[in-house]
């Protein structure tokens, strides 16, 4: 287990950070906004999660609390694994595979088997908690690209690329199955829509 002793401590004042193991890099390196950005999609999965905290009843006896609780360790996990330079790993350290990925794939076809077809794209919006997942979603695809980029300069557990692109799509089935169990709008784009007729001094 991780011990925290000391919030502060300095030694990032100059502008570089400690990775397991050790290591010091700059903190714009690739490997730093890789994840970096992990953990802002980490935090935004908990707004998901206060947001579903309120809802009244809880989505199916709060299996959706637990599927999110689950994906906020994962992304805890992927964020030692980035932070693990190649050469430092450590005994027992947790490592992305294929069984991680399988998980998220059999939740969202699930999931999906509940929902209408879809003919239209979906824009964020229509209840706090689907906003909340969109935001959620399009900072997982940010996260993927910052993996990616890093992967063009040090190698990656293709696993966890795996993983990040198929939880884009959860975050999506999640936003469309939470606005169907609860009966909130779903707002789906019109391609073309024109402007509203009105004046500003009307």
């Amino acid at each position: 287990m991780v011990k925290i002793t000391k919030v502060y401590t300095r030694t990032g004042d100059t502008g570089e950070t400690g990775l397991v193991g050790g290591r010091r890099l700059p903190k714009i390196h690739p490997r730093i906004e890789a994840y970096g950005t992990v953990d802002e999609l980490n935090s935004l999965i908990g707004i998901v999660r206060s947001h579903n905290a309120i809802k009244e009843p809880s989505l199916r006896g709060d299996k959706f609390e637990l599927i999110l609780e689950a994906v906020q360790h994962k992304l805890f996990d992927m964020g030692a694994e980035l932070a693990t330079l190649p050469g430092d790993e450590y005994e027992g350290q947790v490592s992305f595979s294929s069984d991680d990925t399988k998980w998220l794939e059999d939740v969202i076809d699930v999931m999906n088997e509940e929902l209408p077809k879809l003919f239209s794209f979906i824009l964020p919006g229509g209840s706090p908690m689907n906003a909340a997942l969109h935001q959620a979603r399009t900072v997982c695809r940010r996260a993927e690209r910052e993996v990616l980029r890093l992967n063009t300069e040090e190698p990656v557990n293709l696993e966890v690329i795996k993983y990040l692109n198929r939880l884009s799509d959860a975050l999506f089935v999640f936003g469309r199955w939470s606005s169907a169990t609860l009966g909130e709008i779903e707002l789906l784009w019109e391609p073309g829509k024109s402007y509203p007729n009105w004046r500003w001094d009307e």
